[in-house]
């Protein structure tokens, strides 16, 4: 069991990840044996930054147990204390951090937002924003602005909002809030990242009248994101109906303060329980909720496609081995998170493998399918671009620099890889800080090796 990582005021929410460095190769360690590992993971990404929005628009306080620390987190903390909100740390029982106690106060704005990296910073503030008195400028790192906002934007200036993004229908640009916002009905197309829907839905109760939403687009990713949201908002006591499909209704009234408890992101833990497939053995995850709308949870029946065995005992999850990998044909609509731990196991299966249904995946940290092709072939693979997916046909791989382009899965794909690939370096590892800082602690107690095992080198 790791030891605590409370200790204020110098607790520090990017743990061992911190250097954010580009030319700072971490060697990814190859797996010395088949695993025999048991793995605590730190708080939902997802759950908490809904959490914390919600709390911060409710009518009392909440306290949210074992919430994430980390980049993404961090950024939505900060976003939400320049609007009014009170949030501070109190101890708690988690090993990766404090409780947070969420007061909330009157909004204002006249203050710059950093969404870092974070799309659910530029995609579930703006609306609170619009609640608030006064200008708030939204901005990002550089790569994180080409990310898609033209949806988020064009609703709230249907909703009456008043926003300033000299045309380019992306950040930066600057919300000119006053206090309410009107509500009603509108139609988007929320097809390049369901984040819009959610967005629009955690505020939808403090608008004058409401809101009646649609989406009219090709198709709507990630489903399981926004029944999250509704959830979330549920337990709040701020009920969504939805009259028919893609359509929500949200009635004006309260959202209410609560204590809650911030289950383990089941999708960071899908890196460590794939690794069992790679190395052989077994890894078992802690805290497994019985019941989740986290995408994490599709793991349970994805992993038995490639020959694993998985079962589920006394709160925790086991992935255990089969005889080798095996090929699949997955649609992975649902779970486009999962793509680039998933392919990267499809790299190092008994035959080809088909992912569809991730062609927004582009708009993610990166051009996540792009991305994956590009590395996973530099390494010696053959792996091929589809209109909405990747076609994979397992190559022998060698070593060689893994780009992580800033995005955490990609960065932790590599180091799937590596467990069976000699020589693999991941360029800046420590983009993983953003949603799982101790990535790399966290990877050596999986293998069984001591914290400073592997070092890194700079180019």
């Amino acid at each position: 069991m790791l030891s605590s990582r409370y200790s204020p005021p110098e607790f520090d929410p990017y743990g061992d990840a911190r250097a954010d460095d580009e030319n700072v190769l971490w060697p990814a360690p190859v797996a010395p044996g088949p695993l025999a590992a048991r793995i605590s993971l730190p708080g939902s990404k997802s759950l908490t930054n809904r959490e914390l929005v919600l709390a911060a628009l409710a009518d009392s306080p909440s306290l949210l147990r074992a919430p994430l620390h980390s980049r993404d987190s961090t950024n939505m903390i900060e976003a939400l204390r320049a609007l009014g909100a009170g949030i501070a740390e109190q101890p708690g029982d988690s090993p990766f951090g404090p409780d947070l106690l969420v007061t909330p106060g009157e909004l204002f704005g006249s203050t710059t937002i950093d969404c870092g990296l974070a799309g659910t910073v530029m995609r579930f503030v703006p609306p609170v924003a619009g609640l608030a008195l006064g200008p708030t400028t939204f901005d990002a790192d550089a790569s994180a602005r080409g990310r898609p906002m033209a949806t988020m934007i064009s609703s709230l200036r249907e909703l009456g909002v008043d926003i300033n993004d000299d045309g380019r229908a992306s950040l930066p640009f600057t919300v000119h809030g006053t206090g309410a916002i009107a509500g009603g009905s509108i139609t988007i197309d929320a097809s390049s990242s369901s984040q819009f829907v959610s967005g629009l839905l955690l505020a939808a109760a403090r608008f004058d009248n409401g809101l009646r939403l649609r989406h009219a687009g090709e198709r709507l990713p990630s489903l399981p994101h926004i029944e999250m949201t509704i959830e979330t908002l549920a337990a709040r006591g701020v009920p969504v109906s939805s009259p028919a499909v893609g359509e929500w209704l949200v009635e004006p009234g309260r959202i209410a303060g609560r204590d809650v408890d911030i289950e383990p992101d089941l999708s960071n833990a899908a890196p460590f329980l794939v690794a069992a497939l790679v190395a052989g053995g077994s890894v078992t995850i802690t805290g497994w909720p019985s019941e989740t709308t986290q995408v994490g949870a599709d793991l349970l029946r994805l992993l038995p496609e490639f020959g694993a065995t998985v079962s589920f005992a006394d709160g925790a999850l086991t992935v255990t081995a089969g005889d080798g990998i095996r090929a699949v044909d997955l649609d992975l609509t649902t779970g486009g998170e999962l793509a680039p731990p998933l392919v990267a196991l499809a790299a190092l299966a008994d035959g080809p493998s088909t992912f569809t249904g991730i062609g927004h995946i582009r708009h993610h940290e990166t051009d996540r399918l792009a991305a994956l092709t590009a590395e996973i072939n530099k390494l010696g693979g053959e792996v091929t671009e589809l209109d909405d997916g990747l076609r994979v046909v397992p190559k022998p791989l060698h070593g060689g620099v893994w780009q992580s382009y800033h995005d955490h899965r990609m960065a932790t794909a590599g180091a799937i890889l590596g467990l069976a690939v000699p020589g693999v370096e991941i360029e800046n590892v420590a983009t993983t800080a953003k949603t799982l800082p101790q990535f790399t602690e966290l990877w050596q107690q999986l293998l069984g090796l001591s914290h400073d095992a592997a070092g890194v080198a700079t180019v």
